[in-house]
């Protein structure tokens, strides 16, 4: 059996190819698709590829993975024999990365398979598109504060918001810039709405999607941001280890005799998924249930940074709930049902459902007013037994020492 490990750059592979504890061979391979597949097709049934995580990786993988079973794909932030090696070239890093998985030393990742690799392309690209819009709206910003004009008291980017940028006392070259970016900024949030529109309709198809929007705060694009970050939900053994991967954990430092420190949060893994868990915490919070009980109680808690804080602690809180609708397959279980369809009703809309008018649709029950209130008594009890349940262990006497 052969060993081969792959040093991966943008144009170009570095290849060593180990076999009875000895590099036998070196070789570069070209990053383009017949070379890289005439590589493939060389390889023995066997053999075992090892290559590093980076932005073209996994088309590399996708390639062998036809002619080539064993693929592995290595964490590049924990190959430290690469990393801090004094002696530091492509054939080198190729030789070592073959070299620690022959050892058995190598720290591996999941394999995204082709769906999950799919929606995180998608994730990615509106991640992209949003940027770009949020960049455009501070630069349209940006000229209205260098002519001196105050701030708009409403949404700027409304269409009472678009006739006050039309009024305005503006020179013509500055007048010219801010209408190229409103231009530029109605193409962009087109693309965007176009890739939320299908976000929605993939999450509406999605059953695991439809059980994670029954929780408060938890959008379509929320939802289908974690499921792409998760794949598998069976490869995380409890919901510390899905928190952790989200890197809303905190860092730990222990050496010796000295005990554990625990630091800010790790904020390793997809920091999309974690950003939109935060989010979804901000808007959790204003909801009445145990999750806004839960994030007032971290707030009082904590002192100056209280608000940030309970925040990233509800967030954590969102993942290890995910973790058991996951593993459960069952929805949220403070859930509200008329809300719950009221919410899935708008997603179906944005994914295109056409409109009906004259007469009741699936989230009519939302606005009957008793059956609203009686809902917001469900989970506002629920809320209040939460925190009584608080106060008991802040009232229940310490134990004596032993010993």
């Amino acid at each position: 059996m052969r060993t081969i490990g792959m040093d991966i750059h943008r144009s170009f592979a570095q290849v060593a190819i180990l076999e009875d504890g000895a590099i036998t061979r070196q070789l570069r391979v070209e990053l383009v698709h017949e070379p890289l597949v005439a590589f493939a097709k060389t390889l023995r049934l066997d053999d075992e590829v090892v290559i590093e995580v980076t932005g073209n990786s996994a088309a590399v993988e996708r390639l062998l993975r036809p002619d080539e079973p064993w693929v592995a794909v290595a964490n590049p932030r924990l190959v430290r024999a690469i990393a801090y090696a004094r002696v530091k070239t492509d054939k080198v890093d190729a030789a070592t990365l073959a070299q620690l998985h022959a050892a058995g030393f190598l720290p591996e990742v999941w394999v995204a398979d082709d769906d999950t690799y799919g929606r995180r392309r998608q994730i990615a690209e509106r991640a992209g598109v949003l940027a770009q819009v949020v960049r455009i709206k501070g630069r349209m910003k940006a000229i209205l504060h260098a002519n001196l004009i105050p701030p708009y008291k409403g949404h700027l980017f409304g269409k009472a918001g678009q006739r006050w940028l039309d009024g305005l006392p503006l020179p013509a070259e500055e007048r010219a810039m801010l209408q190229r970016l409103i231009e530029e900024l109605e193409r962009v949030s087109h693309q965007l709405s176009e890739i939320d529109k299908a976000l929605a309709q993939q999450a509406l198809d999605d059953p695991r999607a439809l059980r994670l929007m029954t929780i408060p705060g938890v959008s379509s694009v929320v939802a289908s941001t974690v499921l792409a970050s998760i794949g598998d939900i069976a490869r995380f053994p409890s919901p510390d280890k899905l928190s952790s991967y989200f890197g809303l954990t905190p860092r730990v430092r222990q050496s010796g005799d000295h005990p554990a420190r625990h630091g800010r949060i790790s904020k390793q893994g997809n920091g999309d998924a974690r950003r939109m868990l935060v989010e979804a915490a901000w808007s959790a919070k204003t909801a009445p249930g145990p999750m806004r009980a839960f994030f007032n109680r971290m707030q009082k808690k904590h002192g100056a940074a209280a608000a940030a804080v309970a925040t990233v602690a509800t967030a954590r809180k969102l993942a290890v709930m995910i973790w058991h609708i996951l593993t459960s397959g069952k929805g949220y279980a403070y859930a509200r049902p008329a809300f719950t369809a009221m919410k899935m009703r708008k997603v179906a809309l944005k994914a295109g459902a056409p409109r009906a008018y004259g007469k009741a649709g699936p989230g009519r029950d939302y606005w009957i007013k008793e059956i609203r209130e009686r809902e917001a008594g469900y989970v506002a009890r629920a809320e209040q037994a939460y925190e009584r349940m608080v106060a008991a262990w802040k009232t229940a006497p310490k134990k004596n020492a032993t010993g």
